[in-house]
């Protein structure tokens, strides 16, 4: 009688924990391109380490001849909205989501729209 109703035991959860998930699918992610305003590769360790910490993004990698951000993210974590925010928080323009001022001008001076395209 234990056996059996360890085996029960055994099946409920095995069931209970496929109904959880049933479809057992990885989260769903999509990928954006962002035009930034960065400038060097200061700026792209900068805004790729922060997008990394943030909720949702799975993968960001910034290239700096056109100064596009690529970011992989979960979809069902975050938006194209909010990446963009982010971006602004660190200080730089997203697309036409205009850098946050604090956070622009708390960059280094180099890093700010108003200095001369350089790269490192």
């Amino acid at each position: 009688m234990k056996k059996v109703l360890s085996i029960l035991a055994v099946l409920l959860t095995i069931s209970s924990l496929t109904i959880a998930n049933p479809s057992n699918e990885p989260p769903k992610t999509a990928e954006i391109k962002i035009k930034t305003s960065a400038k060097c590769g200061m700026c792209k360790k900068r805004i790729e380490r922060d997008l990394g910490v943030s909720k949702g993004i799975v993968n960001s990698n910034l290239n700096l001849d056109d100064k596009v951000v690529t970011i992989t993210y979960n979809t069902k974590k975050t938006s194209p909205e909010k990446i963009k925010q982010v971006i602004s928080k660190i200080g730089y323009d997203a697309d036409e989501v205009i850098a946050d001022q604090k956070s622009h001008d708390a960059l280094p001076s180099c890093c700010q729209k108003s200095s001369a395209s350089h790269k490192d």
